[in-house]
């Protein structure tokens, strides 16, 4: 039987007893004709406040254009977003995470509210783009995901920048390493316009990562935001998701096990954020498929990093666009039988297919041959030992450190263990431990960017290590451990620690200890002191009420 276009919406708009619903369409400038067609929502999610959102809507007049005229009928809305460049390393960080569920919850509402037939979602910061994929896994309309784009980099002195450079030009300030005016023009040249953080960082890491899954086609994704391309990639956004619509190819006919696993591993080969970890859960749980933090280590094991890309590389988003995206790294997955290359993609081609079809350009660098990658396996391990029963995730792109020993400097807020790098109380070969800052305890699980940047701008970053049971940034690089669970909320080991504690972190053997005696650390636990809790009502404290273990993906339903 063939799907019909209209599911939902004749429910909503067909027959004499829907004209009070039809009268109020009228009212915003909708026609009969319109109101016989399928309604498909354009979900963004614009505010002007952020760059990485800035297109959001002049993406959507040209999506709904691609609708109009495949003979469908677009209705725009918009949604929040936390602007996690701006909000780092303040209290509003906090707000980050949660976010992405509140995204999430509020595109279904709207979508189930109005029956919507199908639905174009347009993602920019980093929570927005699981937010808008969680929502579509939820809904299984027919779906299309399209990511607004990279940002360009910015060019100082010959080198071509990113946030990232901000962040650390603010830790070789804070250690004298640099003036105020020198970072002033760090400043000014790192972000030159529209589109998200511009390395591999989280947002262009889902990004990445959504292509591979699927819900977004090909390339698509890679555009960078100020392109003339990509309006035109929008148009065809539109008239796609008129195709998904016809054919009734829905979000979880595309999302299952073997296609996380496909998006796992474009994460590995990218060496992309730790945060993948938490968004690919939480997506797979709104589809209904179960993935675990140890799949995630196990394709990690046997998938070779092959884009050298910032934060820890040396190229940008842009670059790696221009060297032939994604699509040349899914060819590489497939040449090194890494990719499950029957999974179905919502163009209508395999991934195997698309992968077949990718263009490399001539003498690019960004992408390693399979026979040269950048590390034999990939970005990021699972850590397991009596400070993290239920694990935590080590990135280690870039990295050539696989064992840490150190004694522990203990933190139980972000802004203190930052205070205490600026005023040059960290030391060589300490452990940094920021606790109480887990999906419950912060409550919202802060990155830690503003911390980790101060490490590498003091010039640490070699010889410190950091674990939290925060998270951190994508644009964070160096010997860092995050996700520790259980928290410290949740009575995890983390909550025991005290200085000069002795730490020791083993890659090879994906463990992290302190060194105690098992009844020690019981009897510390039994006496940690819970601090007191910053939110007692609204949002916040509804999230900590709510909120899964980050090694369950941090979710709230």
């Amino acid at each position: 039987m063939a799907f019909d276009p209209r599911h939902m919406s004749r429910v909503l708009l067909d027959g004499a007893d829907r004209a009070a619903a039809r009268s109020y369409f009228r009212a915003v400038g909708f026609s009969d004709e319109d109101l016989k067609r399928p309604l498909v929502g354009v979900a963004h999610c614009w505010i002007e406040i952020t760059p990485c959102n800035a297109n959001h809507r002049k993406l959507a007049e040209h999506v709904k254009r691609g609708i109009r005229e495949a003979g469908g009928t677009p209705i725009e809305f918009n949604t929040i977003s936390i602007t996690d460049g701006i909000a780092m390393g303040t209290e509003g960080m906090k707000a980050s995470l949660i976010s992405r569920d509140w995204i999430a919850d509020s595109v279904e509402l709207v979508a189930r509210g109005h029956l919507l037939d199908g639905l174009v979602t347009i993602s920019g910061c980093d929570k927005t783009i699981p937010g808008m994929v969680m929502a579509m896994a939820r809904l299984n309309l027919p779906s299309v995901m399209l990511y607004g784009g990279s940002i360009m980099y910015g060019e100082y002195k010959g080198k071509r920048l990113t946030v990232q450079d901000i962040f650390e030009a603010i830790g070789a300030r804070n250690a004298g390493r640099i003036d105020d005016a020198e970072l002033h023009r760090v400043e000014c040249a790192a972000c030159p316009g529209e589109g998200a953080c511009g390395g591999q960082f989280t947002a262009n890491t889902m990004s990445t990562a959504f292509e591979m899954l699927g819900v977004s086609p090909m390339g698509f994704n890679g555009v960078p935001a100020p392109a003339p391309q990509k309006e035109e990639v929008a148009f065809e956004t539109g008239r796609l998701a008129m195709q998904v619509l016809n054919t009734g190819l829905k979000p979880r006919d595309i999302i299952t096990r073997k296609s996380l696993h496909n998006a796992i591993a474009g994460v590995m080969a990218t060496g992309g954020s730790t945060n993948a970890v938490l968004h690919l859960i939480a997506v797979a749980k709104d589809a209904g498929v179960r993935l675990t933090i140890d799949e995630f280590d196990r394709i990690s094991r046997k998938t070779p990093v092959l884009a050298d890309m910032k934060p820890w590389g040396n190229y940008t988003a842009p670059e790696m666009h221009a060297a032939g995206g994604m699509g040349v790294v899914a060819a590489r997955l497939l040449e090194a039988g890494l990719l499950n290359a029957g999974e179905k993609t919502v163009t209508g081609r395999t991934i195997g297919e698309e992968a077949r079809a990718a263009r490399e350009a001539t003498g690019q660098k960004v992408i390693r041959p399979l026979g040269d990658p950048i590390k034999p396996e990939g970005g990021m391990v699972i850590l397991r030992g009596n400070l993290a029963p239920e694990g935590c995730v080590a990135k280690i792109s870039g990295q050539t450190r696989y064992t840490h020993r150190g004694p522990a400097r203990v933190f139980d807020r972000e802004e203190d263990a930052f205070a205490a790098v600026k005023n040059g109380k960290i030391k060589a070969n300490d452990v940094v431990v920021i606790r109480w800052e887990g999906p419950k305890g912060g409550p919202g699980m802060r990155e830690m960017l503003q911390v980790t940047g101060a490490i590498q701008g003091a010039g640490l970053g070699d010889t410190v290590a950091l674990m939290t049971d925060g998270r951190f940034s994508g644009a964070t690089h160096g010997f860092m451990i995050a996700h520790i669970a259980p928290e410290a909320a949740e009575g995890g080991p983390i909550a025991a620690l005290r200085h000069g504690d002795t730490i020791a972190i083993d890659i090879k053997k994906r463990r992290i200890d302190v060194e105690l005696s098992a009844p020690e650390l019981k009897k510390r636990l039994k006496a940690a002191k819970t601090p007191k809790r910053r939110y007692t009502s609204g949002v916040m404290a509804k999230y900590s009420r709510l909120v899964s273990s980050a090694s369950e993906g941090a979710v709230t339903g």
